[in-house]
């Protein structure tokens, strides 16, 4: 599902999944994890650092299908295993394609229920040109094709 505020340079996007919501959370701060599924079909990630603790930052450095390098890099303010994880998009104008647009509030909340986990990441962009830049250069479809692959990396760990 992807929401897209007219009011507001937001866009909220949810999935839910078969897994429990400790085992998501872990998909998305464990760097052997996180560069399985990261970033949308055709990418590779070639590197992966997490320095989980608020101040602390990711950095990943993403390849694309030409060759292309993307680096991604956002700083936790808020890490509330395993309910919520809060970061923002470096100042320094460098984004991770479209996936974290620079000087973005990224809010993702992982709620259980049933032994479903359903993930919705609210990002708050700093004007609406930033968030249609972002909508623009693909930032439903990466996601989508990450959530995907995640779905795939679960469906495996579960089977």
């Amino acid at each position: 599902m992807t929401a897209i505020r007219d009011d507001a340079p937001v866009i909220v996007l949810s999935r839910t999944f078969k897994a429990p919501r400790e085992l998501v959370f872990k998909m998305f701060t464990d760097p052997k994890h996180l560069v399985n599924f990261w970033g949308p079909r055709g990418f590779s990630d070639t590197r992966c650092e997490i320095d989980l603790r608020v101040g602390g930052a990711f950095r990943m450095q993403m390849r694309g299908p030409d060759g292309t390098m993307y680096p991604c890099t956002g700083i936790y303010r808020e890490i509330v295993p395993p309910e919520r994880i809060v970061y923002v998009g470096t100042p320094d104008g460098i984004g991770c394609g479209a996936g974290i647009p620079p000087r973005a509030t990224v809010t993702m909340t992982f709620e259980e229920a049933g032994g479903y986990t359903t993930l919705t990441i609210d990002t708050r962009l700093h004007s609406m040109a930033d968030r249609d830049a972002a909508i623009a250069t693909g930032f439903r479809e990466g996601w989508n094709d990450s959530f995907d692959r995640l779905d795939e990396l679960l469906a495996r760990a579960n089977a």
